[in-house]
């Protein structure tokens, strides 16, 4: 006997019923706009949750899309990002001061390596005890992370000291202090496994087990009223994959990668179509823009662009030489000739105007140290050229930044014949349902084959429309 397989089934049905969705599957946050609104709102009218990719955005452009998405109706259900800043705390203070002026009640937390105040002041903001004396939250967090130790600090309660400085600045009261004391940073992780951009490369099959039983160990020693949940993103591509994931215990899956691929990805076409010629060996690490100093890399794609490599110049200059003044003379040409296209000083000149509106403080400790004053200006490099990918800038295609898992090779290789090929075709629900949809009829399969020792599915069958798939599920 084969039992059904609904694609509601797949994952942790609370995890469904606490965020107001149908199926266990987040399109997770892409920075600077790559998830866009157009992204949150395909997935959010076809039950599943988006999250806008606000990484890297002015807070007039995020302001802007919260309010597109607010418009969709106080039942629409969606996220936004927030990514630690460590460089620029001011900026993290400023999006939660937003997200709480606006009402957002969904972050996705990524790229954090440890708790900061305004993510801490962001979940236990208008904690309560209601009636049945239950505590509520109406804040959530869902924490993207890859290391035990990061995992362990959003699945336990917030730090006491960061309580104190709450109720000290009259953040939170007393009352609501001793409540906080009750709950998980983050009721539901996200293993982020070898996903594209901020990644450490971990295996899903040595990671996600690992963190699950750490959950479970936490869950035991807080005690919460609701236990916590693990999800699993990074290589998330085809239904085998889904299958995996689900089969080791994930409540929900997270797909990036092959959601940039698709035409409502903030992104342009040139990038789409690179992203659907890329195989799984055309991914590499090259230096972050957002944490360059302390050597952090993001995984990108290599083939076509020469971005990597130039980014791991610049970084090898940067720990060489203390100014910018003291690159050698054919160094400094060559960057300014082929890297910036423009003098140094220049660069300088844009860099601080733009900190000066931003963020003046790092200015200031740029005047005072020269050696960040040379990392400022190199990241201008690597800050821009994710936007002359997304804007699709054809001059400098040799400098794309595109931010990728090797995720997309699997999925092309599924995707190669089918009506999926073409990234013009391509639709992040279209790809959602192929992916439950298979991800359910390989589930069944491997039902009957440890029932009967019968293989009834010996390939992934190809992606379909989903009108065809909804016939089947009818």
């Amino acid at each position: 006997m084969i039992a059904a397989c609904p694609l509601e089934s797949l994952g942790d049905r609370s995890f469904c019923q606490d965020h107001g969705i149908r199926y266990a599957y987040i399109g997770g946050s892409m920075a600077k706009g790559i998830s866009s609104v157009a992204m949150a709102k395909a997935f959010g009218h076809s039950g599943m949750l988006g999250f806008f990719g606000s990484a890297g955005l002015s807070l007039e452009q995020v302001e802007a899309a919260i309010d597109q998405l607010q418009a969709e109706g106080p039942d629409f259900r969606f996220g936004v990002n927030l990514i630690h800043s460590p460089n620029e705390p001011e900026l993290e203070k400023a999006l939660i001061e937003l997200y709480l002026r606006k009402q957002v009640r969904l972050v996705e937390a990524s790229a954090f390596m440890a708790l900061s105040l305004p993510i801490v002041k962001f979940r236990t903001h208008g904690i309560y005890r209601d009636n049945n004396d239950r505590i509520v939250v109406p804040n959530r967090v869902i924490a993207k992370i890859s290391r035990e130790e990061v995992a362990a600090r959003f699945m336990s309660p917030p730090p006491e000291k960061m309580l104190n400085q709450l109720v000290a600045s009259g953040d939170l009261t007393a009352d609501q202090a001793e409540l906080a004391k009750q709950i998980p940073m983050a009721q539901d992780i996200t293993v982020e496994a070898d996903s594209g951009g901020h990644t450490d490369n971990r295996p899903a099959l040595a990671l996600f087990p690992t963190i699950k039983a750490q959950t479970i160990q936490l869950q035991q020693q807080f005690g919460y009223p609701q236990p916590l949940r693990v999800g699993l993103g990074g290589g998330i591509a085809t239904p085998a994959s889904a299958v995996a994931a689900l089969s080791m215990g994930a409540a929900y899956l997270v797909t990036g990668t092959v959601n940039q691929a698709c035409v409502e990805s903030g992104t342009c076409d040139t990038v789409r179509q690179m992203l659907a010629e890329t195989r799984q060996a055309d991914i590499t690490m090259a230096p972050s823009g957002d944490m360059f100093e302390l050597g952090v890399k993001v995984q990108v794609v290599k083939r076509g662009t020469m971005f990597s490599i130039r980014a791991h110049k610049l970084y090898e200059l940067y720990r060489a030489y203390d100014s910018i003044d003291a690159l050698p003379v054919d160094e400094r040409d060559k960057l300014e000739k082929t890297f910036f296209r423009a003098p140094l000083n220049r660069i300088w000149e844009q860099t601080r105007s733009y900190f000066a509106v931003r963020d003046p403080r790092q200015n200031e400790k740029a005047e005072a140290d020269p050696k960040y004053k040379m990392a400022l200006v190199f990241r201008w490099y690597l800050g821009q050229s994710p936007v002359w990918a997304n804007q699709g800038e054809p001059s400098r295609k040799i400098d794309y930044q595109i931010w990728c898992g090797p995720a997309i090779g699997a999925f092309n290789e599924w995707a190669k014949g089918s009506f999926m090929e073409a990234p013009a075709d391509r639709k992040v629900v279209d790809v959602a349902y192929n992916i439950l949809f298979g991800a359910a009829v390989l589930m069944r399969a491997n039902q009957l084959q440890q029932q009967s020792g019968v293989v009834a599915v010996t390939d992934p069958a190809p992606p379909l429309p989903v009108t065809q798939i909804k016939e089947f599920l009818s």
